[in-house]
């Protein structure tokens, strides 16, 4: 049988399966793991903002908005251990702060807020009387009511209220135990179960999850020397409803175009396929010859063969994944672009 990448896909009576069986072999997941980047909350430290925030209270004996805001200038991390405390995403403390507080807090600016002081750390922040200045103000004087309010009374067979928490329910009252004694590991776990581990971290780093098949791909390009054009998200080329991740050698003579993704959920699969499929539907009908190869990762593309019979058809057998990655520089038309052997 030819390699997949040689096979003749417009050829009648073809059979995909082995080709479709070849692809899933080489697709493996990447959920188990996740970059760490730079905003990223290391224990220790998250753990010295908690003791700090206990200590400025008296273990949680005293909350007033100044004493907050004193603790957070001097402490930024406080900020997210506050947020952590409410089990707010930064864009929902922004929201309760605008409704409540009085001050408009774009969500955009929540998160980068929250990216700040998880970058700050332990370094004291200055008070300069800036827009951020009033926002986090703001937002930790909201945090303060919402913790003296609790979650209040109610009916709990019809609503789920997000305060209901051991450490909230009952507002300062409920927290003041839980700093004492610890919570007992089932309820740990239930509001785990809850709020879903690694999420928060995981969507600040999702960007950086797709990015690990394009710094493939890149560095493959690079290794040979190969001219190419890679494309900034949501930005526009002529010739194209969504700019492919790569074009080969640039996008005024194109002759090899990359799609480069990576997906662990089936759905998005689909519509990463077809988004392929669509460049190739562009290629045919304004009668190019630059060629479609799309280069791919993550369980996502394991949950359908059929998808991934259309990706083949797509790319005329031109599916890559990591562990085949390298081999674009002879199995495609960028041989003809390599400069470095």
């Amino acid at each position: 049988m030819p390699l997949r990448f040689e096979a003749d896909f417009g050829a009648a009576g073809i059979d995909f399966n082995p080709y479709i069986d070849e692809v899933f072999a080489e697709l493996t997941s990447t959920f188990l793991t996740m970059p760490r980047g730079e905003g990223f909350l290391d224990y220790p430290t998250f753990e010295s903002g908690y003791e700090a925030l206990k200590k400025a209270t008296g273990g949680f004996t005293t909350i007033t908005a100044d004493l907050l805001i004193k603790t957070v200038y001097a402490t930024p991390v406080t900020f997210v251990v506050i947020r952590t405390i409410l089990g707010f995403t930064p864009p929902e403390w922004a929201y309760v702060t605008t409704e409540r507080g009085g001050i408009e807090v774009a969500q955009g600016a929540a998160r980068t807020l929250d990216r700040k002081m998880r970058l700050a750390g332990l370094t004291p922040h200055i008070d300069k009387g800036s827009v951020t200045d009033v926002r986090i103000k703001a937002m930790v004087a909201v945090a303060v009511s919402l913790l003296e309010e609790g979650a209040g009374e109610i009916d709990n067979t019809v609503i789920v209220h997000r305060l209901d928490k051991v450490d909230t329910a009952k507002g300062i009252r409920s927290l003041r135990p839980v700093a004492d004694l610890g919570v007992p590991y089932p309820v740990l776990l239930y509001e785990r179960f809850l709020g879903r581990p690694f999420a928060t971290h995981r969507d600040a780093v999702s960007e950086l999850v797709g990015d690990v098949v394009e710094s493939a791909v890149e560095s493959v390009l690079a290794k040979g020397g190969v001219s190419n054009r890679k494309t900034k998200r949501a930005e526009r080329i002529n010739g194209f409803d969504q700019a492919p991740d790569f074009i080969v050698p640039s996008e005024f003579n194109p002759a090899v175009i990359i799609e480069a993704k990576l997906t662990e959920d089936d759905g998005t699969a689909r519509d990463k396929v077809a988004r392929v499929q669509n460049l190739r539907a562009i290629r045919d009908r304004e009668g190019k010859n630059y060629e479609i190869v799309a280069c791919i990762a993550g369980r996502g593309f394991k949950v359908r063969r059929e998808d991934i019979r259309r990706l083949l058809e797509a790319t005329d057998g031109k599916v890559f994944t990591l562990e085949t990655v390298d081999r674009l520089l002879e199995c495609t038309r960028i041989r003809d672009f390599v400069t470095r052997i």
